[in-house]
């Protein structure tokens, strides 16, 4: 008799707890069905939401950037760190007519068929004021690669070009094939890839032989958003945590947890495809470092060594600045800082209507089409 009335009064409690907690579940995992939600969560001054209720700043929403702004400078705007409002009116202009010419492979070729993607699926955004998203150097390029680095990227070209070259990529002399040749199969297919996804060329052993793109893998840290799909940044935040989904490209978002936290990073023994992030405040700005990369990852040539400094501060009731320093010293000469400003984007917008994808299916087709 006894057992049965400790097992009813657990079940009880855990029924209790369950109501409790779906309230709050609804609010953080709901946002974007009811706009009203935030202010049930945080205080406000002047009808703005800048604090949670907890005290920290409140970064809370859908955040985008609304101008097109290329990572590097051009080097023919070298000197050159804003344009003027009639540049940016020429250069729109410019860019809208290219734009709207749709261009097609070769009928049959398979670029007609994987790469059959049109206007339609951009994101055309006006051009920004600054010609760069790297602020440092002030010369808005990436800094040169160490003589380490660019051995590295030799050895994954030259391994790729040797599994191309019984293609008809070499056999046409296409651009992909620049600097190789055409000939029988080489026997380097059997060898080791010098490094992660380095052997996805003219291969379909099996899904790690399709890029990351193909399997809808392509997200990653620092993502600068792409005209492919836009950029977008959902943030949710919880006492003690910030939570980010990016929506990115055609299905190649990903979510991402920061800790706030005075606990040091992972053993490095521990590499995840993300980094290990540890946030804390520094007044209003939240401050971020991403360490333990793992060597699958590929940054701009930085593997395994990345390491990321984030600040993320709410400049506005609508606007957002997120700027990060990047530095590897096994892969660039100096460290390098971007900086990017987002607006905020409407809730109801943006809410998610439903999503249906196989992405298994889908791999599996891409390998066994490609050893038919």
């Amino acid at each position: 008799m006894r057992h049965r009335l400790l097992a009813l009064l657990i079940a009880v409690a855990v029924a209790v707890a369950i109501v409790i907690a779906i309230p709050r579940l609804a609010a953080v995992f709901g946002r974007g069905l009811d706009p009203a939600d935030t202010a049930k969560t945080s205080t406000t001054t002047d009808g703005v939401a800048l604090k949670t209720a907890w005290g920290d700043p409140d970064f809370e929403g859908i955040w985008t950037y609304d101008h097109q702004i290329p990572l590097q400078r051009p080097e023919k705007y070298a000197g050159k760190e804003f344009f003027t409002d009639a540049e940016i009116a020429e250069l729109d202009r410019l860019r809208a007519g290219q734009q709207r010419q749709d261009y097609r492979a070769q009928r049959g070729t398979e670029a007609d068929v994987s790469g059959a993607y049109n206007t339609v699926f951009l994101t055309i955004r006006p051009t920004g004021r600054r010609t760069s998203l790297i602020v440092d150097p002030p010369n808005g390029r990436v800094p040169p690669l160490t003589p380490e680095a660019q051995k590295r990227i030799n050895a994954d070209r030259e391994f790729r070009l040797a599994l191309l070259q019984a293609t008809e990529t070499c056999k046409n002399r296409e651009a992909g094939c620049a600097g190789g040749k055409y000939g029988p199969p080489s026997p380097r297919r059997a060898e080791v890839p010098p490094a992660y996804l380095t052997a996805a060329v003219n291969r379909s052993d099996g899904p790690e032989d399709r890029s990351l793109g193909e399997r809808c893998m392509g997200g990653l840290l620092p993502d600068f958003g792409t005209e492919f799909g836009g950029s977008y940044r959902r943030i949710v935040q919880a006492p003690g945590s910030v939570a980010i989904l990016y929506d990115v490209g055609q299905g190649q978002g990903f979510p991402r947890t920061i800790p706030i936290t005075t606990e040091p990073h992972l053993p490095s023994n521990i590499r995840q495809r993300f980094g290990d992030s540890r946030g804390h405040w520094e007044g209003n700005t939240l401050v971020v470092d991403v360490t333990n990369f793992t060597p699958k990852t590929n940054f701009q040539g930085s593997r395994e060594n990345l390491h990321l400094v984030e600040r993320w501060t709410r400049t506005g009731p609508n606007t957002l600045d997120y700027v990060v320093t990047i530095e590897d010293p096994t892969t660039w000469t100096r460290p390098w800082t971007v900086k990017q400003e987002m607006s905020k984007q409407s809730d109801q917008a943006n809410r998610i209507a439903g999503v249906a994808q196989r992405r298994a299916r889908r791999g599996e087709g891409l390998c066994c089409g490609a050893r038919a």
